[in-house]
Protein backbone atom coordinates (compact mmCIF):
# COMPACT_ATOMS: atom_id res chain seq x y z
CA UNK A 1 0.00 0.00 0.00
CA UNK A 2 2.71 2.49 0.61
CA UNK A 3 4.42 1.89 -2.42
CA UNK A 4 1.49 2.55 -4.36
CA UNK A 5 0.81 5.47 -3.04
CA UNK A 6 5.39 6.34 -3.22
CA UNK A 7 4.69 5.78 -6.85
CA UNK A 8 1.83 7.98 -7.53
CA UNK A 9 3.15 10.92 -5.39
CA UNK A 10 6.38 10.33 -7.04
CA UNK A 11 4.35 10.36 -10.82
CA UNK A 12 2.30 13.31 -10.19
CA UNK A 13 5.57 15.45 -8.94
CA UNK A 14 7.18 13.97 -11.96
CA UNK A 15 4.62 15.04 -14.22
CA UNK A 16 4.24 18.38 -12.74
CA UNK A 17 8.36 19.25 -13.04
CA UNK A 18 7.81 17.81 -16.45
CA UNK A 19 4.77 20.03 -17.67
CA UNK A 20 6.67 22.58 -15.82
CA UNK A 21 10.18 22.47 -17.77
CA UNK A 22 8.52 21.77 -21.14
CA UNK A 23 6.00 24.79 -21.11
CA UNK A 24 8.45 27.49 -22.44
CA UNK A 25 9.18 24.94 -25.25
CA UNK A 26 4.57 24.67 -25.85
CA UNK A 27 4.89 28.46 -25.93
CA UNK A 28 7.96 28.18 -28.75
CA UNK A 29 5.90 25.54 -30.46
CA UNK A 30 2.91 27.28 -30.08
CA UNK A 31 4.59 31.21 -31.43
CA UNK A 32 6.04 29.50 -34.07
CA UNK A 33 2.68 27.95 -35.52
CA UNK A 34 1.12 30.97 -35.90
CA UNK A 35 3.81 32.82 -37.53
CA UNK A 36 3.21 33.38 -41.56
CA UNK A 37 4.93 34.91 -44.12
CA UNK A 38 3.04 38.34 -43.73
CA UNK A 39 4.29 38.54 -40.14
CA UNK A 40 7.91 37.74 -39.56
CA UNK A 41 8.09 40.26 -37.42
CA UNK A 42 6.99 37.87 -34.58
CA UNK A 43 9.72 36.17 -32.38
CA UNK A 44 9.21 33.73 -29.67
CA UNK A 45 9.62 34.03 -26.02
CA UNK A 46 12.60 33.43 -24.87
CA UNK A 47 13.15 32.42 -20.93
CA UNK A 48 15.07 34.49 -18.45
CA UNK A 49 16.88 30.94 -18.08
CA UNK A 50 20.54 30.08 -19.34
CA UNK A 51 19.64 26.75 -20.67
CA UNK A 52 18.83 24.50 -24.06
CA UNK A 53 15.40 25.95 -23.89
CA UNK A 54 16.49 29.52 -23.74
CA UNK A 55 19.24 29.25 -25.81
CA UNK A 56 16.69 27.31 -28.41
CA UNK A 57 14.34 30.52 -28.34
CA UNK A 58 17.40 32.33 -29.16
CA UNK A 59 18.38 30.78 -32.33
CA UNK A 60 14.89 30.17 -33.18
CA UNK A 61 14.16 34.07 -33.01
CA UNK A 62 18.08 34.87 -34.92
CA UNK A 63 16.49 32.44 -37.57
CA UNK A 64 13.34 34.64 -37.94
CA UNK A 65 15.47 37.77 -37.94
CA UNK A 66 17.17 36.19 -41.26
CA UNK A 67 13.87 35.04 -43.21
CA UNK A 68 12.13 38.98 -42.00
CA UNK A 69 15.38 40.73 -43.52
CA UNK A 70 15.61 38.45 -46.63
CA UNK A 71 12.01 39.26 -47.15
CA UNK A 72 12.30 42.94 -46.62
CA UNK A 73 15.64 42.37 -49.36
CA UNK A 74 13.13 40.59 -51.55
CA UNK A 75 9.53 43.34 -51.30
CA UNK A 76 12.61 46.21 -51.69
CA UNK A 77 13.74 44.56 -54.72
CA UNK A 78 10.83 43.72 -56.48
CA UNK A 79 9.78 47.57 -55.95
CA UNK A 80 13.04 48.99 -56.77
CA UNK A 81 12.58 46.48 -60.13
CA UNK A 82 9.45 48.06 -60.85
CA UNK A 83 10.11 51.45 -61.08
CA UNK A 84 13.27 51.00 -63.04
CA UNK A 85 11.48 49.51 -65.63
CA UNK A 86 7.76 51.85 -65.30
CA UNK A 87 10.17 54.80 -66.45
CA UNK A 88 11.58 53.74 -69.38
CA UNK A 89 8.48 52.00 -70.39
CA UNK A 90 6.80 55.11 -70.13
CA UNK A 91 9.48 56.43 -72.14
CA UNK A 92 9.43 54.18 -74.93
CA UNK A 93 5.93 54.18 -75.08
CA UNK A 94 5.72 58.12 -75.80
CA UNK A 95 8.13 57.62 -78.51
CA UNK A 96 6.43 54.96 -80.38
CA UNK A 97 3.21 57.12 -80.53
CA UNK A 98 4.49 60.28 -81.24
CA UNK A 99 6.54 58.17 -83.90
CA UNK A 100 3.00 56.80 -85.36
CA UNK A 101 1.78 59.76 -85.52
CA UNK A 102 4.01 62.64 -86.31
CA UNK A 103 3.78 63.15 -90.64
CA UNK A 104 8.12 64.64 -90.55
CA UNK A 105 9.65 61.42 -91.55
CA UNK A 106 13.26 62.66 -89.62
CA UNK A 107 11.17 63.42 -86.09
CA UNK A 108 9.82 59.88 -86.70
CA UNK A 109 12.96 58.07 -87.20
CA UNK A 110 14.77 59.97 -84.40
CA UNK A 111 12.13 58.49 -82.52
CA UNK A 112 12.38 55.46 -83.44
CA UNK A 113 16.30 55.01 -82.94
CA UNK A 114 15.18 56.78 -79.33
CA UNK A 115 13.05 53.71 -79.12
CA UNK A 116 15.52 51.26 -79.77
CA UNK A 117 18.53 52.37 -77.55
CA UNK A 118 15.57 52.19 -74.81
CA UNK A 119 14.76 49.03 -75.75
CA UNK A 120 18.45 47.57 -75.68
CA UNK A 121 18.46 49.28 -72.01
CA UNK A 122 15.38 47.46 -70.94
CA UNK A 123 17.07 44.21 -72.14
CA UNK A 124 19.87 44.66 -70.52
CA UNK A 125 17.97 45.28 -67.55
CA UNK A 126 16.16 42.10 -67.86
CA UNK A 127 19.18 40.30 -68.17
CA UNK A 128 20.86 41.56 -65.16
CA UNK A 129 17.36 41.32 -63.22
CA UNK A 130 17.39 37.44 -64.30
CA UNK A 131 21.43 37.43 -63.08
CA UNK A 132 20.52 38.49 -59.83
CA UNK A 133 17.71 35.95 -59.14
CA UNK A 134 20.16 32.59 -60.03
CA UNK A 135 23.07 34.29 -58.07
CA UNK A 136 20.48 34.96 -55.02
CA UNK A 137 19.33 31.11 -55.87
CA UNK A 138 22.75 30.15 -56.41
CA UNK A 139 24.79 27.93 -53.86
CA UNK A 140 27.52 27.10 -56.27
CA UNK A 141 26.22 27.15 -59.15
CA UNK A 142 27.97 25.61 -62.63
CA UNK A 143 31.10 24.05 -62.85
CA UNK A 144 34.19 25.17 -61.07
CA UNK A 145 38.05 24.54 -62.18
CA UNK A 146 41.11 25.67 -61.74
CA UNK A 147 41.42 29.44 -63.14
CA UNK A 148 44.05 32.21 -63.96
CA UNK A 149 42.75 35.17 -63.19
CA UNK A 150 45.69 37.05 -64.76
CA UNK A 151 45.02 35.39 -67.87
CA UNK A 152 40.80 35.68 -67.78
CA UNK A 153 41.27 39.51 -66.92
CA UNK A 154 44.07 39.38 -70.09
CA UNK A 155 40.94 37.83 -72.31
CA UNK A 156 38.66 39.86 -71.19
CA UNK A 157 39.84 43.30 -71.58
CA UNK A 158 41.30 42.39 -75.37
CA UNK A 159 38.08 40.88 -76.38
CA UNK A 160 36.19 43.76 -75.53
CA UNK A 161 37.46 45.58 -78.79
CA UNK A 162 38.71 49.09 -78.68
CA UNK A 163 37.37 50.82 -75.46
CA UNK A 164 36.54 54.21 -74.94
CA UNK A 165 39.31 54.79 -72.52
CA UNK A 166 42.85 52.33 -73.05
CA UNK A 167 43.17 49.75 -70.57
CA UNK A 168 46.40 49.25 -69.31
CA UNK A 169 47.26 45.80 -67.63
CA UNK A 170 49.73 45.02 -65.03
CA UNK A 171 49.17 41.01 -64.42
CA UNK A 172 51.13 38.46 -63.13
CA UNK A 173 50.51 34.79 -64.51
CA UNK A 174 49.72 32.20 -61.89
CA UNK A 175 46.99 33.84 -59.81
CA UNK A 176 44.95 30.68 -59.81
CA UNK A 177 41.37 30.29 -58.22
CA UNK A 178 38.92 27.66 -57.93
CA UNK A 179 35.90 29.16 -59.47
CA UNK A 180 33.33 29.47 -62.44
CA UNK A 181 35.03 30.82 -65.57
CA UNK A 182 31.27 32.60 -66.99
CA UNK A 183 30.70 33.93 -63.76
CA UNK A 184 33.84 35.42 -63.16
CA UNK A 185 34.17 36.59 -66.57
CA UNK A 186 30.87 38.90 -65.73
CA UNK A 187 32.73 39.77 -62.37
CA UNK A 188 35.54 41.84 -65.00
CA UNK A 189 32.94 42.71 -67.23
CA UNK A 190 30.94 44.39 -64.95
CA UNK A 191 33.62 46.13 -63.18
CA UNK A 192 35.71 47.12 -66.53
CA UNK A 193 32.13 48.82 -68.05
CA UNK A 194 31.91 50.91 -64.65
CA UNK A 195 35.46 51.81 -65.30
CA UNK A 196 34.94 52.59 -68.75
CA UNK A 197 31.74 54.84 -68.05
CA UNK A 198 33.59 56.68 -64.83
CA UNK A 199 37.12 57.21 -66.20
CA UNK A 200 38.31 60.47 -67.40
CA UNK A 201 41.32 59.05 -69.73
CA UNK A 202 42.38 55.80 -68.58
CA UNK A 203 41.68 52.15 -67.05
CA UNK A 204 43.94 50.82 -65.09
CA UNK A 205 43.82 46.41 -63.86
CA UNK A 206 45.77 44.66 -61.65
CA UNK A 207 46.08 41.51 -60.77
CA UNK A 208 48.60 39.66 -58.20
CA UNK A 209 48.90 37.48 -55.23
CA UNK A 210 49.01 38.66 -51.84
CA UNK A 211 52.01 36.89 -50.15
CA UNK A 212 50.40 37.50 -46.89
CA UNK A 213 47.66 35.16 -47.14
CA UNK A 214 48.38 33.71 -50.75
CA UNK A 215 44.74 35.65 -51.81
CA UNK A 216 44.64 36.54 -55.41
CA UNK A 217 44.04 40.30 -55.64
CA UNK A 218 42.34 42.36 -58.72
CA UNK A 219 42.11 45.99 -58.89
CA UNK A 220 40.00 47.90 -61.53
CA UNK A 221 41.02 51.80 -61.49
CA UNK A 222 39.52 54.54 -63.12
CA UNK A 223 41.24 57.59 -63.20
CA UNK A 224 37.48 59.34 -62.63
CA UNK A 225 35.70 61.30 -59.84
CA UNK A 226 36.55 59.18 -56.35
CA UNK A 227 34.49 57.61 -54.24
CA UNK A 228 33.67 59.25 -50.50
CA UNK A 229 34.23 56.99 -47.87
CA UNK A 230 30.86 57.57 -46.63
CA UNK A 231 29.21 56.18 -49.88
CA UNK A 232 31.76 53.05 -50.33
CA UNK A 233 29.04 50.53 -49.64
CA UNK A 234 26.33 52.58 -51.26
CA UNK A 235 27.44 51.91 -54.60
CA UNK A 236 27.06 47.92 -53.65
CA UNK A 237 23.05 48.46 -53.40
CA UNK A 238 21.17 47.35 -55.97
CA UNK A 239 19.30 50.69 -57.95
CA UNK A 240 22.03 52.72 -55.95
CA UNK A 241 23.51 56.01 -57.76
CA UNK A 242 25.52 58.20 -56.50
CA UNK A 243 25.24 61.24 -58.15
CA UNK A 244 24.50 62.73 -61.98
CA UNK A 245 27.91 61.42 -63.22
CA UNK A 246 26.26 58.02 -62.29
CA UNK A 247 23.16 57.69 -64.12
CA UNK A 248 21.11 56.34 -66.35
CA UNK A 249 22.66 58.71 -69.02
CA UNK A 250 25.98 56.27 -69.03
CA UNK A 251 24.17 53.22 -69.94
CA UNK A 252 24.47 51.60 -66.20
CA UNK A 253 21.63 49.73 -64.90
CA UNK A 254 22.20 50.14 -61.12
CA UNK A 255 23.21 46.68 -60.85
CA UNK A 256 26.58 45.85 -62.43
CA UNK A 257 28.08 46.27 -58.98
CA UNK A 258 25.89 44.72 -57.37
CA UNK A 259 25.91 41.36 -59.31
CA UNK A 260 29.93 41.97 -59.07
CA UNK A 261 30.35 41.51 -55.59
CA UNK A 262 27.55 38.65 -55.61
CA UNK A 263 29.81 36.75 -57.80
CA UNK A 264 32.80 37.62 -55.58
CA UNK A 265 31.10 36.46 -52.52
CA UNK A 266 29.95 33.18 -54.10
CA UNK A 267 33.21 32.23 -54.69
CA UNK A 268 34.38 33.01 -50.59
CA UNK A 269 35.91 36.84 -51.54
CA UNK A 270 35.53 40.44 -51.39
CA UNK A 271 34.79 43.17 -53.56
CA UNK A 272 35.24 46.46 -51.74
CA UNK A 273 36.30 50.37 -52.94
CA UNK A 274 40.05 50.54 -51.98
CA UNK A 275 41.94 54.08 -51.36
CA UNK A 276 43.88 55.58 -53.56
CA UNK A 277 43.36 57.96 -56.52
CA UNK A 278 40.55 58.14 -58.85
CA UNK A 279 38.31 54.71 -58.14
CA UNK A 280 39.66 51.09 -57.94
CA UNK A 281 37.48 48.38 -57.20
CA UNK A 282 39.54 45.86 -55.52
CA UNK A 283 38.37 41.96 -55.62
CA UNK A 284 40.26 39.26 -53.31
CA UNK A 285 39.76 35.86 -53.73
CA UNK A 286 41.10 32.44 -51.97
CA UNK A 287 44.45 31.37 -53.72
CA UNK A 288 44.09 28.42 -55.01
CA UNK A 289 46.69 25.27 -55.39
CA UNK A 290 45.91 22.65 -57.67
CA UNK A 291 46.69 18.89 -56.49
CA UNK A 292 49.94 17.95 -57.68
Amino acid sequence: MLSAVLVTTVGAVTWRATGRALRPVEAIRSEVAGIGDRDLDRRVPEPGSDDEIARLAHTMNAMLDRLESAGLRQRRFIADASHELRSPLAVLRTQLEVAHTHPDPAVRADMVAGALQDTDRLQSLAADLLLLARLDAAGHDGPRETLDLAELARTTADSRGTPRHPVDLHVRDGALVLGNRLWLGRLLTNLLDNAQRHARSRVTVRVGTDPADGSVVLDVTNDGPAIAPADREKVFERFTRLDDARSRDHGGTGLGLPIARDIATLHGGTLTVADGPGTTFRTRLPGHAPAS
